[in-house]
């Protein structure tokens, strides 16, 4: 089957624990997100999305893997867009792995059955600008 992939690598000096909870803590994603954030009760087949500073639902999905702090996994629908949304789900995760010195690699996947996809080309904007502002704001107390 045809399908779209974005994997995105980045290093950050901290243990996999302090970046997971960053990732799954919506106070602190709306430092790092511009204000968004990721709600979910993190259990396996419950709902997962990501509200606007409004409080607007963007995009939504399940939870489909919950291993802190190594994987989290979900099914992502975006809403806003018709295009983006006619796609249908796709599938994003978040891999931790300690490196040594203290850091840890953080790698994101976010894929989707659809050849060209314009959800994909979005996030493939998205995630670089996220990630580093997740690493500046554990590394040095300010996001981007």
């Amino acid at each position: 089957m045809p399908e779209s992939r974005f994997v995105y690598v980045i290093y950050i000096r901290a243990a996999p624990e302090r970046i997971w909870e960053a990732l799954t803590t919506p106070e602190i994603n709306r430092k790092f997100w511009g204000g968004y954030s990721q709600q979910s009760s993190w259990k396996v087949g419950e709902v997962f999305r990501i509200e606007g500073p409004d409080g607007k639902t963007w995009d939504e999905g399940e939870v489909l893997a919950f291993d802190p702090p190594r994987r989290l996994a979900v099914t992502w629908i975006h809403l806003t867009d018709a295009q983006m949304k006619a796609e249908g789900a796709s599938r994003m995760a978040f891999e931790l792995e300690p490196q040594g010195g203290g850091a840890t690699k953080l790698t994101v996947t976010h894929e989707i059955g659809v050849e060209g996809s314009k959800l994909i080309a979005a996030v493939s904007q998205g995630w670089p600008s996220l990630l580093s502002s997740l690493k500046s704001l554990i590394e040095t107390g300010e996001p981007l």
